[in-house]
């Protein structure tokens, strides 16, 4: 079985710093696969800073859309890829009206396929609140929700963070010697 990790929790909830850490210390070579599109000025500096941030510690990879061919290439060369994030991709995947469910599918497969990297995937948990009140934004959180369950199958690993601190959904805390 793989040593995947899923890493939910909601926006600036601190999952990202939890597996930069993970990453850090789980591999030699980490890679760090980003799905995010500078689409306008803000965004554009919000990857700016991440970009500066991961500077000399993970090779950056930006992919917005074929997420799991890019897995499936990053892993020849790297021991741990982070993926950041799930719902961003699910976001450029909509907006290009592909079939969520399909490409979801296809990165399952891939990522129950890959045994020798570690795979530590970031997302956002869009679940909790209340629903949402258009079609679209119901369906978002549906495939993201869907999304979330086959990941989390395929995964050994499930955590959820909430105000920095991670609590175990799923697997073993590997966090005991961080910081």
């Amino acid at each position: 079985m793989n040593d995947h990790i899923l890493i939910l929790g909601g926006a600036r909830s601190g999952k990202t710093s939890l597996a930069e850490q993970i990453a850090l210390r789980a591999g030699k070579r980490p890679a760090y696969l980003a799905t995010a599109e500078a689409l306008d000025d803000e965004m554009a500096e919000r990857v700016a800073a991440h970009q500066r941030m991961r500077e000399g510690r993970f090779d950056t990879i930006e992919e917005p859309m074929e997420l799991a061919e890019a897995i499936f290439a990053a892993a020849q060369d790297h021991d741990v890829i982070l993926v950041d994030c799930i719902t961003l991709w699910i976001t450029n995947l909509l907006s290009m009206e592909r079939d969520v469910a399909e490409e979801v599918e296809i990165l399952v497969d891939t990522l129950d396929a890959i045994e020798d990297t570690r795979l530590i995937i970031v997302s956002n948990e869009v679940g909790l609140g209340i629903v949402p009140d258009n079609a679209l934004a119901r369906t978002f959180r549906d495939l993201t929700g869907s999304a979330h369950q086959r990941l989390a199958e395929i995964c050994r690993h499930v955590y959820f963070v909430v105000a920095g601190i991670p609590m175990v959904v799923k697997g073993e805390a590997p966090w005991k010697d961080l910081n």
